[in-house]
């Protein structure tokens, strides 16, 4: 299995496999697991100063901030793996 990467802004790229949510950052909860996550050291800060517009929530529980909407990651991660079905079709084929 070819492991995707996902562009989530300015150059920051994330393994698509590792990501188990993209939340918008605007809700009191997702405020306090943000400062949660600070406190225990475990929020990456992809943002390069501007605005938090995604969180991102992988399987080692950090969590990633990014100024990109949830909608576009959300976007790039579909094609990522609608690309992928297509290369494992192709592969099919070819057997």
């Amino acid at each position: 299995m070819e492991m995707r990467l996902i562009n989530i802004g300015f150059g920051n790229i994330v393994a698509a496999h590792r990501i188990i949510a993209i939340i918008g950052p605007e809700s009191a909860p997702i405020k306090r697991i943000i400062q949660e996550g600070k406190e225990r050291g475990v929020v990456i800060d992809a943002t390069y100063g501007r605005r938090t517009r995604a969180v991102l929530i992988v399987d080692s529980n950090h969590i990633i901030l990014s100024a990109i909407q949830p909608e576009t990651i959300a976007n790039r991660l579909y094609q990522a793996g609608v690309e992928e079905q297509e290369e494992q079709a192709q592969g099919e084929d070819e057997e």
